[in-house]
């Protein structure tokens, strides 16, 4: 028997990490584009925010300007605009647990993984 151990690969682990990187960049690029819609009021705001976590757009339903609440529009566009990059966290982390060693695993706090 050999007590001989191969050196360690660096430049093959320097591959991998570049691999990864690539990867990891191309899946960016990717979710930017993609994007998610939320509402708030049963519909009367609706916003479409990206995975990039930008705002893209905001609709207003015109009863909602008629009715000419300032405080419950508002409040509306803060919900509709939190649960928008909610959405938007929700399917990175999603997309990104694809590129773990581990597969897509669901592990808590791992790549936004939930217990």
């Amino acid at each position: 028997m050999s007590d001989f151990t191969p050196p360690f690969d660096l430049g093959a682990l320097m591959k991998q990490a570049q691999a990864l990187q690539d990867k990891l960049k191309q899946t960016q690029e990717e979710m930017a584009e993609k994007t998610v819609e939320a509402s708030a009021g049963g519909g009367m705001v609706q916003v479409i925010a990206d995975g990039s976590m930008r705002i893209r757009s905001v609709r207003i339903d015109p009863a909602m300007l008629a009715a000419n609440d300032k405080q419950m529009l508002e409040d509306l566009i803060v919900a509709g605009v939190n649960e928008a990059l909610r959405r938007a966290q929700e399917m990175v982390a999603q997309e990104m647990s694809k590129l773990s060693p581990l597969g897509g695993m669901n592990i808590p706090g791992f790549l936004g993984g939930r217990g």
